[in-house]
């Protein structure tokens, strides 16, 4: 049995089925629903959520407070375990510093217990797959110290790419301006993204239409990806699913990758990408 607990964000994405079965420890981001409403990250229905988006509904997101953080690592501390925290990406939130100034604290008052804080500079299921290889190396028999070295070595290897079906919501973040999106809506074009090595939100390409972005993604992958055939593939959709489907079945065809996992974008970053957010994560030489 292993000795430290993962802890990281729900804005890692993961299916509740991966987080259950690896075992995975979760701090739950809130949304704030027309400056009303207040919701943890998994207390709305991911549709509901959805529709609420198509209707212009605004939606903001808040990062994970001290409290919140200090309660489940005292919890796990308390256990007798240690913790390897992987956190959202501090280029768009400030989670992962409040996680990481609480969880040093808590070492002062629990001298025997240790924390190793990661700043993934990762994002949806990037993190997630960050998150899902710690599992596989904690299950292997790694240490917490093993684990955080491999993570560090590999987190800027972490490919993060990309689509929006509607540049509104980019619009409404700062992403693009207004001239942008009203133009690429008429024309139909939709940018490609990528998040870079400081873990931030980075434009990088576009094209013209849904069918062409989809195969744009799998194009990243086969001049990025190492090895791809035999790699974890995760992908994420703004409830968009079969064009989620559509995109595994291109890389499967194209690379011969068994393991593909598929999942929603979860609220968080919904909130931000809006629906028909269309992103690929994998393993390349570099971002």
């Amino acid at each position: 049995m292993y000795n430290y607990a993962i802890i990281t964000d729900s804005s890692c994405d993961l299916p509740h089925s991966m987080i259950e079965e690896l075992d995975i420890k979760i701090m739950q981001l809130d949304i704030v629903v027309d400056g009303e409403g207040v919701f943890r990250n998994d207390e709305m229905d991911v549709k509901e959520f959805y529709q609420k988006l198509r209707n212009k509904q605004n939606i903001k997101t808040s990062a994970v407070n001290a409290d919140k953080a200090s309660d489940i690592i005292k919890d796990v501390f308390e256990s007798g375990k240690d913790v390897l925290y992987l956190g959202f990406s501090s280029s768009l939130s400030s989670t992962y510093q409040t996680v990481a100034m609480t969880g040093n604290e808590l070492m002062e008052e629990y001298p025997d217990r240790k924390i190793i804080s990661i700043d993934t500079l990762a994002a949806s299921m990037g993190q997630g797959l960050l998150v899902y290889k710690a599992c596989q190396y904690r299950a292997d028999g790694k240490s917490l110290e093993e684990t955080a070295a491999y993570i560090e070595d590999i987190k800027l290897k972490l490919c993060h790419w990309f689509t929006v079906d509607d540049l509104f919501f980019l619009k409404r973040g700062g992403r693009v301006s207004g001239v942008t999106a009203t133009l690429g809506t008429m024309l139909s074009i939709k940018p490609i993204l990528h998040v870079d090595d400081e873990g931030r939100l980075i434009n990088v390409g576009k094209v013209r239409g849904r069918k062409a972005s989809v195969a744009e993604l799998a194009k990243r992958m086969e001049n990025l990806a190492i090895d791809p055939g035999t790699q974890d593939v995760f992908i994420s959709h703004g409830d968009c699913l079969e064009d989620a489907e559509k995109l595994a079945d291109i890389i499967r065809e194209k690379f011969g990758t068994q393991n593909i996992v598929i999942s929603y974008v979860g609220t968080v970053i919904g909130a931000h990408s809006g629906p028909g957010t269309l992103a690929l994560f994998f393993v390349g030489d570099h971002r």
